[in-house]
């Protein structure tokens, strides 16, 4: 690791891994917000032809990796591993969606961080030699996310102002080491942090310290300021997050103005569409990665982001037990210009 760790959290790479191709698959209501120009599918039937909300979910990520794939014009067996993971009960969207592919597989659990934490070690296994090309997806159902967590569809049960709309969607990223942009410079693991929330409606505001520590700790390791990035985005803190997050920052003394963004305060027209707080669920950073942040990266409105996906990380059980939300952040340095971290 000589050369490659910096402090205690974050890894630079010296070879940075390139993003070779990328793919965004999206529901209805995804599909009618302010980044609709920047998927690559957007489905009318949020059941995607098939017969349960779970199961549309797992077509998801199949289509989101087949668009991924060949926009990459590779093959299934030339992904040496992927590295994978939904919010439903043993990641069966993903385990599912990947029988009979053939890929090596990961199966990945960081809740909502999962976006981040499967490229993360897709970025190091591609860097350290141990894959040609390794594949990054993850996924969330609005309808599939509802039934486990909170209440079925036909409940009709009422939203606390706080809560967030689980995004219907999947994104699939495939990387290698071909020294073309956009590439991962480097990535900082982030520490679980507890806030002692118990409101399992109320998961940006039990996310947001775990986003300022990750966020903190990547500058202090890397010897980095927020200067260095064009954008410094959290998953899906939502509203009452990232405002909560912002207050976080100024009072450690980093001041990051208009460069501070939320993915779950993006998908949506919060004005216009009935989400409360914003957007949320694993499909929620993903898609706006694998659409419109990659997007502007190659078209040189961002040169570098600070990409940190944000995981409450409760379960039904716990949440039945009166258990706090504890949560992670996992922070991915994305450039579109050539040089290390």
């Amino acid at each position: 690791m000589q050369g490659k760790h910096l402090g205690k959290q974050t890894v630079r790479f010296n070879f940075p891994p390139s993003i070779r191709a990328y793919a965004s698959i999206v529901g209805k209501k995804e599909g009618e917000g302010p980044l609709k120009d920047y998927f690559d599918e957007i489905h009318e039937d949020t059941k995607f032809g098939q017969s349960s909300w779970e199961k549309a979910e797992s077509q998801m990520q199949t289509l989101a990796l087949q668009k991924a794939l060949t926009k990459a014009a590779l093959s299934p067996a030339q992904i040496h591993m992927v590295f994978a993971g939904d919010l439903l009960n043993q990641c069966i969207g993903t385990s599912f969606a990947i029988r009979g592919s053939e890929i090596p597989f990961y199966g990945l659990y960081g809740a909502c961080s999962t976006m981040a934490e499967s490229l993360s070690l897709a970025a190091m296994a591609v860097e350290g030699g141990f894959a040609d090309y390794a594949a990054a997806m993850t996924s969330s159902h609005f309808a599939s996310a509802e039934r486990q967590y909170r209440f079925p569809l036909e409940y009709g049960g009422q939203r606390t102002p706080t809560a967030q709309w689980t995004v219907t969607g999947s994104g699939a990223i495939i990387l290698e080491q071909n020294n073309q942009p956009p590439y991962i410079r480097g990535v900082t693991t982030g520490k679980i942090m507890d806030l002692g929330i118990t409101d399992a409606n109320n998961m940006g505001a039990a996310m947001a310290p775990a986003f300022v520590d990750t966020v903190i700790s990547h500058f202090q390791d890397s010897g980095l300021s927020p200067s260095d990035y064009d954008l410094i985005i959290s998953g899906d803190l939502g509203t009452v997050g990232l405002e909560l997050a912002s207050d976080l920052f100024r009072r450690e003394g980093y001041a990051l103005g208009d460069k501070l963004k939320d993915c779950g305060t993006m998908i949506f027209d919060l004005e216009q569409q009935d989400v409360h707080a914003g957007g949320s669920g694993c499909g929620c950073s993903a898609v706006v990665l694998c659409g419109y942040l990659l997007e502007k990266l190659k078209t040189k409105k961002y040169r570098n982001i600070l990409f940190c996906g944000t995981g409450a990380l409760l379960s039904p059980v716990s949440t039945q037990q009166g258990e706090s939300v504890p949560a992670v952040c996992h922070a991915v340095a994305i450039s579109g210009e050539s040089g290390c971290m």
